[in-house]
């Protein structure tokens, strides 16, 4: 069994390696502005899989993968002999999809902040229900004192009066 830490390391040279390879040694021209994000490679050494963005359309997008579709054998003898593994491992090319989620998470926090600003604008003019101040305050409660005190004054009278 492959310790993690050991396969986190080669992933990560898989990803540089790549990198390098795609910015100094491949000269095709349908490869466009591409950026390798991330690589993975299986346990057992012989898988890797290789992410990477393309600035442009789709066009573009299809031109660089089909350049590096022609360049995955140089890529994968490359990494072969750099790693220093018994298999060179096959590389798969995969668009990573990074943008769309960050175009899409921005979207959503346009819409929260479009949302909050509406929800401050009908807050700010809003009115009480009631009263401004629906609990007794102090005062109030002097007045009803005055009036147990008036009641209390009856209540005796009245018993006396018997």
């Amino acid at each position: 069994m492959t310790d993690p830490a050991k396969v986190r390391r080669h992933a990560e040279r898989v990803r540089e390696l790549v990198a390098s390879v795609v910015r100094s040694q491949i000269k095709d021209p349908r490869l466009g502005m591409i950026t390798i994000t991330d690589a993975r490679i299986t346990a057992d050494l012989r898988d890797a899989t290789v992410f990477y963005t393309v600035l442009g359309d789709a066009a573009e997008q299809a031109g660089t993968a089909a350049a590096l579709e022609s360049a995955k054998g140089m890529l994968r003898s490359t990494v072969g002999k750099a790693l220093g593994l018994r298999h060179s491992p096959t590389l798969t090319f995969v668009l990573d999809n990074v943008q769309d989620h960050v175009k899409h998470i921005d979207d959503l926090l346009a819409q929260a902040r479009s949302a909050d600003a509406e929800v401050q604008r009908i807050a700010a003019r809003a009115e009480y229900a009631g009263e401004a101040q629906p609990y007794r305050l102090d005062e109030d409660e002097d007045d009803d004192t005055e009036a147990d005190d008036e009641s209390d004054d009856v209540a005796s009278a009245a018993q006396e009066r018997r």
